[in-house]
């Protein structure tokens, strides 16, 4: 190619190909980064393993005939890193009551798309257990009111939430501990005669279980536990420590 010089030459000199690779300047090598670990989270494109592991739940029910078992498997991200998470992935319920099968399948189907969607998933607990029955509730084991099966399948993935740390509770201080037990033992040493009415009336109606707080006890709106008691004029609950009087 020829390169048209406009101005005067003064001096010349010939460059060999040697000189050219001597002349390239010798750049160092820019340091490479350290190489970051990735860190995979839960979205709808990732592959189900071909193992999971996961835990099954007995709901009995009085509404039912036959009890529901409810399993939620979990997949295992980043295993083996600090950055190991477990999240649910599906979730099944079985029973031979056939009766409901039909939104039961549904609803197994849409909480296991909405767990493989990935983000905070725990919104779906309150969701379900504010579902009512317009038959009314049950009580189950411990004095806890349900409102419907429904809300109890939500109480039962809300314990695995807990069981794999995506939910945790809010501890309670000491101080309401401590408040809690001497409101409970009050309430035991005033003796069963301001309540046999209470719990005459509670026996016959058959809502006294093993929940191991007084039988005239009643459910609290706080906690959903029947474990309110009337003390000192003022509805106390000696489960969470709720009271009417603040």
């Amino acid at each position: 190619m020829a390169i048209k010089i406009d101005k005067k030459i003064t001096g010349y000199n010939v460059v060999k190909p040697e000189d050219k690779v001597a002349a390239t300047p010798v750049t160092a090598a820019a340091p490479k980064e350290p190489r970051q670990a990735e860190v995979i989270q839960m979205h709808e494109s990732v592959e189900r393993p071909e193992t999971l592991v996961g835990s099954t739940f007995k709901v009995k029910s009085p509404l039912f005939e036959h009890a529901l078992y409810v399993t939620i498997n979990d997949i295992v991200l980043n295993a083996g890193t600090p950055h190991e998470l477990r999240r649910p992935f599906e979730i099944f319920i079985n029973s031979k009551n056939m009766d409901h099968f039909q939104w039961i399948v549904a609803l197994t189907r849409i909480l296991s798309a909405v767990f493989r969607k990935g983000g905070d998933v725990t919104f779906i607990v309150e969701e379900l257990k504010a579902v009512f029955d317009p038959r009314g509730g049950y009580f189950k084991s411990g004095g806890i009111y349900m409102p419907s099966i429904v809300a109890e399948i939500g109480a039962v993935i809300e314990q695995h939430m807990k069981n794999i740390g995506l939910i945790h509770d809010p501890e309670m201080d000491e101080a309401t501990r401590k408040l809690i037990a001497e409101k409970r033992a009050a309430y035991e040493q005033a003796g069963p005669k301001k309540n046999t009415e209470v719990s005459a009336t509670s026996s016959s109606k058959g809502e006294i279980n093993d929940s191991g707080f007084p039988p005239g006890a009643t459910l609290c709106v706080k906690c959903n536990t029947q474990a309110l008691v009337l003390m000192d004029g003022c509805q106390t609950c000696l489960n969470c420590g709720y009271s009417k009087c603040g």
